[in-house]
């Protein structure tokens, strides 16, 4: 490998705001409502920062958790469902405006810890200082708007339909114990995305926090124990020996994971009862941009250059391959390399700082191979410094001339590895999406009307968002946030989500002078939170 000079810090040199005063030894879980003390096996927490006493460099060690096994699986299987108790639970039935006044309690408390959460998730995988402040705002945004959108779509159910001669009440019900999984790139927002519209919509849940980015569940420990039944929310720490068993019981209704397919498809066959499984995944992306003759080159190279490379380019939604026409890629490259070294390289708490250590154990070496491989059939590294190593700090890369000999060109590559294709016929990027395992995104850089819209009507067929001069991106969060193939199931959005977590339910009663009454006794003495006429303000 090629080395830079380190970019490391010396323990003393690092800004006293971004401290840890002392490594978080966790040895609690939270079940039953209950903080546990664990007493196997513990895994250590390293960050993603190395750093160096008299130039000595090692892995910070910023704490350590429990690393549970298959009986503690088993027993926040045992949580959930009594929490659930086939759905007669406490959380189930209750009001919807009660549900809600919990999680927002939970916000209020959850607000209460952002300076810590937010040093942490910089310390573990990396997330630059301001980034992770966004990713914390964002979450509460998030959380406050899946609530507006639970109002309004309970305002929408909290009346009769009369449909020849049946009087009818359809609502949203729960669909049972969850299991709530997010990654390592967006710990708090993704896990979030899923976990606070599968409560509200009353389903209990076990949440297992990413491989990296999972001490900042820890100040949220107490919080979920405080502000909801015991049972409702149920926080583990493990691998697949906690996981496994966990689907294996079969009490698992609802699957929510965002990672590899691969480890998807797994943990779907784990469950002995995969077709009563309803699973929301988000998966991987191999999201191309289609750079035009008629783009606008500036805009073009400022959007791909962020969208190739914010945060090291460790989204889904990142542009992972760009097909370039074959007339403007010299002069393309040329400017993207400019915009690479303006992009500053460095710590997590460095002002602007966007490219910073990667957490993921192997991923130098393999972002590595994949530049050998291109290299070995044809493809050259085409930026200064390109692929250079620091550590854990991989230097971006922009490889070219890309084709489908090569593993970059077909493979996820999560890293800041940017290849580009030259193209004379729109027929290559188009063949590349129509035969790619993956269908996200798509980004479209053109200013011709026609053209742009040549593209259009048959790209939505193979993505699920198609980016018109702009590049890939999740938000609004009130958007549909999907994919097609192996890059989804299931829709996130404020109110999508809501519906992925419930399903729709009614009462029904034929409409005789005695049904009306009885009906009517019901809603007017509050006696039922499903068949209600009250209006959440």
């Amino acid at each position: 490998m090629k080395a830079l000079g380190t970019l490391f810090p010396e323990d003393s040199s690092i800004p006293e705001q971004f401290r840890l005063d002392a490594p978080l030894d966790e040895t609690r879980y939270l079940v039953d409502g209950r903080l546990l003390d664990w007493k196997g096996e513990m895994q250590i927490v390293d960050s993603a920062i190395e750093t160096g006493v008299d130039g000595v460099y090692a892995p910070k060690r910023i704490g350590s958790c429990p690393l549970m096994d298959g009986a503690a699986g088993a027993e926040a299987v045992a949580s959930v469902q009594k929490a659930w108790d086939h759905g007669m639970g406490v959380w189930p039935t209750m009001s919807v405006a009660d549900r809600i006044a919990h999680v927002e309690e939970f916000t209020h408390r959850m607000i209460e810890r952002r300076e810590e959460i937010v040093r942490l998730m910089l310390w573990e995988i990396g997330k630059p200082y301001k980034e992770s402040c966004v990713e914390f705002d964002r979450t509460v945004e998030y959380i406050r708007d899946t609530i507006d959108a639970l109002k309004g779509l309970d305002r929408a159910s909290s009346r009769f339909v009369i449909q020849s001669g049946i009087y009818a009440q359809i609502r949203r019900a729960p669909l049972g114990p969850t299991l709530c999984m997010g990654p390592y790139n967006y710990p708090l927002n993704e896990t979030f995305a899923t976990l606070i519209p599968a409560l509200l919509m009353g389903n209990p849940v076990i949440i297992k926090p990413p491989r990296h980015g999972k001490l900042l569940f820890v100040p949220l420990m107490e919080p979920f124990r405080d502000c909801f039944p015991e049972g409702v929310v149920n926080l583990v720490f493990g691998n697949r020996q906690l996981i496994k068993p966990i689907l294996e019981s079969g009490a698992i209704s609802v699957l929510a994971f965002i990672g590899s397919s691969e480890a998807a498809n797994a943990m779907r066959l784990s469950h002995p009862s995969p077709n009563r499984l309803r699973c929301i995944l988000g998966l991987g992306a191999k999201n191309a941009a289609v750079i035009m003759e008629s783009a606008d080159l500036d805009l073009a190279v400022s959007e791909a250059v962020s969208g190739s490379l914010f945060f090291s380019g460790q989204r889904c939604t990142a542009l992972k391959i760009l097909f370039v026409h074959e007339s403007l890629a010299e002069e393309f490259i040329r400017r993207f390399n400019e915009g690479i070294k303006s992009m500053p390289i460095g710590m997590p708490w460095d002002e602007g700082v966007r490219i910073t250590p990667m957490p993921e154990p192997g991923k130098i070496r393999y972002l590595t191979e994949l530049l050998e491989d291109a290299e070995a059939h044809g493809a050259k590294v085409v930026n200064p410094g390109g692929g250079a190593v620091d550590r854990s700090l991989f230097h971006p890369a922009v490889l070219y001339p890309v084709n489908g000999a090569m593993r970059v060109y077909h493979e996820e590559q999560f890293g800041p590895v940017v290849p580009i294709v030259p193209f004379r016929d729109i027929e290559t990027p188009i063949r590349y999406l129509i035969e790619s395992r993956y269908g996200q995104q798509m980004s479209i850089f053109s200013d011709d009307a026609g053209e742009v819209a040549s593209l259009i009507d048959p790209m939505v067929n193979q993505v699920c968002r198609v980016n018109v001069n702009c590049l890939c991106q999740r938000g609004p969060d009130s958007f549909p946030f999907t994919g097609r193939k192996d890059s989804a199931e299931g829709t996130l959005s404020v109110d999508d989500a809501l519906r992925c977590f419930s399903i729709r339910t009614l009462v029904a009663a034929k409409g005789t002078p005695r049904n009306k009454t009885l009906l009517a006794e019901i809603t007017r003495d509050h006696a039922s939170n499903f068949l209600s006429t009250d209006f959440i303000m």
